[in-house]
């Protein structure tokens, strides 16, 4: 499948040719197994550049023509995101005694090299975050939270021939993408019933998940993130004013974009819930006591 990113791709592998291109490719990792701790670790299938010629190098630079495993793909952008260094991955992270609870075996974190610079890994986590923010990635978008990803679209083989209307839609995506503590990998095998497109099938459910890392980590939420770029389907949000201390009369003045809920006897505003400075879907829920 020919999406509006390929032609683009196409032509930064041939800027950098064969040799550089497979040489970065090898740099992070695909085509090797990454020696993560389970058995039966794939390596991925990658072209011998003896092999590489202009369509090769073509369909290698958009990702048609390989293989990669999702280790591969999760290892290879962590490095992308955090600084440009490759760790070999790992699943276990320590061992206990059952007993006492005591660490008796412990994984070490292993770097394998640097392959990209640290001013090359920011511009890279700024472009993932635009694809949220702006591109086909809108889906995942929290706001607050600063989301970066790339969506991606697999034609699946068979007997060595491409199926038709047979794919794996996937996303990938880290948060925050301005300092990375968690890379998130989501594929669908072969969707039915939806438009092929990951923008449509992979990231509404990126996000659901994305929100329970948020939790799980106890990530906060932070100003500088990039704006998104409403879709018609979009509800736009407002920032919630601040009208503790105002009468009800000027309380719905401020906040006649909302939906107003009341509790508590009098005149003035004494709490409200969101507080100010929180974001609000417009016709939004807000709550205030009365004193």
């Amino acid at each position: 499948m020919l999406t509006q990113s390929n032609p683009g791709f196409v032509k930064l592998g041939q800027l950098l040719g064969k040799d550089t291109l497979f040489d970065y490719i090898n740099q992070f990792g695909f085509g090797t197994k990454t020696g993560v701790d389970l058995n039966g670790e794939g390596q991925g299938i990658i072209f011998d550049l003896n092999q590489v010629g202009s369509v090769e190098l073509a369909t290698t630079a958009f990702g048609q023509g390989v293989s990669v495993t999702p280790i591969q793909q999760a290892t290879a952008v962590s490095a992308v995101v955090n600084g440009g260094t490759l760790y070999q991955p790992y699943i276990v992270k320590s061992i206990s005694e059952k007993e006492t609870g005591s660490i008796i075996q412990k994984t070490k974190k292993k770097k394998i090299r640097q392959v990209i610079s640290k001013k090359t890994s920011r511009i890279m986590r700024h472009a993932l975050e635009s694809v949220v923010a702006k591109g086909g990635g809108k889906s995942a978008y929290i706001e607050g939270y600063r989301i970066g990803g790339k969506t991606g679209t697999a034609q699946k083989v068979e007997n060595g021939v491409y199926l038709v209307g047979n794919y794996i839609m996937s996303f990938m995506a880290i948060v925050p993408s301005n300092n990375p503590e968690a890379v998130l990998y989501l594929a669908i095998d072969n969707p039915k019933n939806t438009a092929l497109l990951s923008s449509y099938t992979t990231t509404p459910i990126a996000r659901r998940i994305l929100l329970d890392i948020i939790d799980a980590l106890d990530i906060e939420k932070q100003e500088g993130e990039m704006e998104k770029d409403l879709e018609w389907t979009d509800i736009p949000t407002h920032k919630v004013p601040n009208v503790v201390g105002k009468s009800v009369e000027d309380a719905k003045k401020k906040l006649d974009q909302f939906t107003i809920k009341y509790s508590g006897k009098g005149n003035t505003v004494v709490a409200q819930s969101p507080e100010a400075g929180e974001n609000l879907e417009e016709g939004g829920t807000i709550r205030l006591l009365l004193e």
